[in-house]
């Protein structure tokens, strides 16, 4: 416990020169940490934003209230009456405008007070008057009036740290909220200590007296934003999980080649990989897949849907189901790119989305397709590759009753198929897909002297999987056997 403070004991002044070190030390933090309060981007949207925000606030009340003290140590306690000391507190602490939350300099919120034991003499600071908002023409107010104006739930607290002062020489050290006479609720810190006589009895009381409600305000704005901010990684981690789990039960559980139409005389070898977004790592709606259908054919789809998270995820896996149920069912390309279109307009949850449903009669070895909206489908062929031309079909989601039309294109024995989801070849803030199809298109040779399907892929993912890629991504290979 600190040792009491006697009342003959003499004040003994601190070092100019460190002080004013300290003082010039403090401008220049506080300085820089409202560089980076006003620099920083205000999106009330984003809880890190808003916690990032109010913690340089209050690092900057806390960092205005420092210089303010220093600069009242500087001063020393007989200056504190004199309107040129009261001028220079009352500065902002670099000359610069100062903090929104500020109504006075600190002399208007830190006072003192002394209550004289022996002769019931009270003191009072003119600034504790203006941090009670009593006038001072109602004089300053005893121990036993004071607590009168504080919270009934913080007098407790004030009767205690008066008690252990007095009685048992306690330090004074604590916080309670006051109602001011204009009705307004402040909170004041209270530090003090019991003066002693010659005897080492208890003389009087002392106190300074602190307003700390902006500080309070502020060290609540960033319990609450870190709160916050704490329950919405929370709440994403959880849907990026379950997004994840989704995501895994809905796509093909194959993984390596898949072979299919083994009777026919070009049988199909099918291997495909899903890219997550490299700068998000966000799942999103796309997919692929690759069934083999009732009557010998092959169903081979790859799309995406606009969004992330479970609302996407839990779109697509409703997609992907309905056009699997639809090819086993026969439906043709087209006709079942308009019944997807349909069932993506009633969706509770409003989307829009590219798509590409092929359909692969290995007997003719005849690939019929359709798209909606997405990148064609790149054909490698004798070292060369190119983009088949697109048959008609807008996205899905976008327009009632839209028409989707079919394009075949026969496939010959060592040919490669390379289908995907434009997240493939899109780069980061480029809305051109050209520089990456170009890309790809230049794998022709890589792609040729593939043992499989899958060593297809690996070249893919090689070429595209460590770039900066802003959205997810799929790619499927079929390469046609003899």
């Amino acid at each position: 416990m600190p040792s009491h403070l006697f009342a003959d004991r003499p004040a003994q002044p601190p070092e100019p020169g460190a002080v004013d070190a300290l003082i010039s030390q403090t401008r220049r933090l506080r300085g820089e940490v409202d560089a980076v309060r006003r620099d920083a981007v205000v999106d009330e949207d984003d809880p890190q934003n808003r916690w990032q925000r109010a913690l340089c606030d209050l690092a900057v009340h806390q960092l205005d209230d420092l210089g303010e003290h220093l600069g009242q140590l500087k001063a020393g306690l007989p200056a504190l009456a004199s309107s040129d000391a009261a001028a220079a507190y009352a500065e902002p602490l670099l000359g610069a405008v100062p903090s929104p939350r500020l109504t006075g300099s600190l002399l208007s919120r830190v006072g003192s007070a002394e209550w004289d034991l022996l002769t019931d003499d009270v003191h009072w600071s003119d600034e504790l008057f203006q941090i009670f908002g009593r006038p001072q023409e109602s004089g300053p107010m005893s121990l036993d009036e004071l607590p009168s104006m504080v919270f009934a739930e913080d007098q407790p607290v004030l009767q205690a740290m008066v008690t252990d002062c007095l009685i048992d020489g306690k330090p004074i050290d604590g916080e309670f909220r006051i109602v001011r006479t204009d009705g307004r609720v402040r909170t004041v810190h209270m530090t003090g200590e019991p003066v002693l006589d010659s005897d080492g009895c208890t003389a009087s009381m002392w106190a300074v007296l602190r307003d700390v409600s902006e500080l309070r305000r502020s060290e609540r704005a960033v319990r609450e934003t870190r709160d916050s901010l704490q329950r919405h990684q929370h709440i994403e981690h959880t849907e990026r999980r379950v997004a994840v789990e989704l995501q895994e039960a809905v796509l093909p559980p194959w993984r390596g080649s898949l072979r299919f139409a083994h009777d026919g005389p070009a049988p199909l070898d099918v291997a495909g990989h899903y890219l997550p977004a490299a700068t998000t790592g966000l799942i999103g709606g796309d997919w692929y897949d690759a069934l083999a259908l009732p009557d010998g054919d092959a169903l081979l789809t790859v799309g995406d849907l606009t969004g992330h998270g479970v609302a996407a995820t839990s779109s697509m896996a409703m997609l992907l189901g309905a056009l699997r149920g639809m090819a086993v069912a026969g439906i043709r390309p087209g006709a079942l790119m308009g019944h997807l279109n349909q069932l993506l307009e009633a969706s509770v949850q409003p989307a829009l989305g590219s798509a590409m449903c092929c359909r692969y009669d290995p007997a003719a070895q005849v690939l019929t397709w359709s798209q909606a909206g997405h990148p064609a489908p790149l054909l490698f062929r004798d070292g060369t590759g190119r983009a088949l031309s697109r048959p008609e079909g807008v996205l899905l989601g976008a327009t009632t009753g839209a028409a989707y039309e079919e394009a075949e294109t026969r496939l010959l024995p060592g040919d490669v198929l390379v289908l995907h989801t434009d997240g493939l070849t899109r780069a980061a803030g480029c809305l051109d897909d050209d520089p990456g199809t170009d890309r790809l298109l230049a794998l022709a040779p890589r792609l040729a002297a593939a043992r499989d399907a899958q060593d297809c892929v690996r070249s893919v993912v090689e070429e595209f999987g460590e770039g900066p890629r802003e959205d997810d991504a799929c790619v499927m290979v079929v390469r046609v056997g003899h």
